[in-house]
């Protein structure tokens, strides 16, 4: 399928800057108005994963959707449970997971969550075909999305039949130039807030298994790179950090995918480079539309008035309900 035409969006002025967007969406959104119910499930692997629940008042189990978070994010982040609310008025039921680790209890296990984890969201998309639903729509932001992408590509006969579509939003497909480019000038400010978070999981991680895991090398931890390097890479089975972002960057999966996939990635997005914008994949692969705004940020996609409904979360609903089935 060619890239899809610009769309026609376009937000306040103050937020055609990347940055500004990306923050104020963060810090300035309303929160939206849900009631979440939880749920624990266990895994195979002998762990378990917190899900929070949204139902639709419109629905009779006419399909859910599974949202999957970003980095050091969680269930009750603004931009999931935007998404969440947005697929209950659509008449959806919704799922927002969250990864190891960021649901505010521990988990079991030493393995933390990192952008190629796939099983997870396999996990919890039998679980909810398990509760009897037949058309199951995952959306992922950010991290979320490459580990999306990445499980829908990487073995699609795994994939269940009722999974009928996904979409994708501010996407790093490319996990090596995006560590690197957030290493530079004003990025370093997202670094530096993720890092926070991640050097108290490790820290965690390290009381719980102190064989496994040495806060030490945190000392020495300030980028991604080196944070993969010491910490992601050994505990999950790679070599290094390079290794790892080349084993876990969705990119070389996406010509595999064999559902109907948006991709939606702003051009003025601070955490992407040009390698994060798959051209050549969407013009190969059919099923697979990439959607490029000029604007947008990170996660941001802010529409003034509405409701409080960002303009992703009218178009993630759009391109799901039109592949239902």
């Amino acid at each position: 399928m060619p890239v899809l035409p610009v769309p026609k969006y376009t937000p306040v002025s103050p937020l055609k800057n990347g940055h500004i967007h990306t923050i104020y969406t963060t810090l300035f959104r309303p929160m939206p108005d849900t009631a979440p119910v939880r749920e624990r499930i266990d895994t195979p692997d002998g762990d378990f994963l917190d899900i929070d629940w949204h139902l639709s008042p419109h629905s009779g189990k006419k399909g859910v959707a599974v949202i999957s978070h970003g980095l050091e994010g969680n269930s009750r982040k603004k931009y999931p449970l935007g998404m969440a609310r947005r697929l209950n008025q659509l008449g959806l039921d919704a799922v927002c997971l969250n990864f190891r680790c960021c649901s505010g209890t521990p988990n079991r296990l030493p393995r933390l969550y990192h952008s190629g984890v796939t099983d997870d969201l396999d996990t919890v998309i039998r679980h909810v075909i398990h509760k009897g639903y037949q058309r199951v729509f995952p959306v992922g932001f950010s991290m979320g999305g490459n580990q999306l992408l990445k499980y829908l590509g990487e073995d699609p006969d795994r994939v269940p039949s009722q999974v009928r579509a996904a979409a994708a939003l501010s996407v790093p497909c490319d996990l090596s130039g995006s560590a690197t480019k957030l290493d530079y000038g004003a990025n370093r400010f997202y670094v530096l807030y993720f890092m926070r978070g991640l050097r108290q999981k490790i820290r965690l991680k390290a009381e719980m298994f102190p064989s496994v895991v040495d806060a030490r090398n945190l000392k020495k931890t300030w980028s991604f790179h080196d944070f993969d390097n010491y910490y992601t890479a050994p505990l999950n089975g790679f070599q290094n950090a390079e290794d790892y972002y080349a084993k876990a960057s969705c990119l070389q999966f996406l010509n595999r995918i064999q559902i109907p996939s948006l991709v939606v990635q702003s051009l003025d997005d601070p955490f992407l480079t040009p390698s994060c914008f798959p051209h050549k994949q969407a013009e190969g692969n059919p099923l697979l539309f990439l959607e490029i705004p000029d604007y947008g940020g990170h996660v941001g996609f802010h529409l003034p008035g509405r409701k409080n409904i960002y303009w992703s979360e009218y178009r993630a609903g759009e391109f799901l309900l039109s592949h239902a089935g």
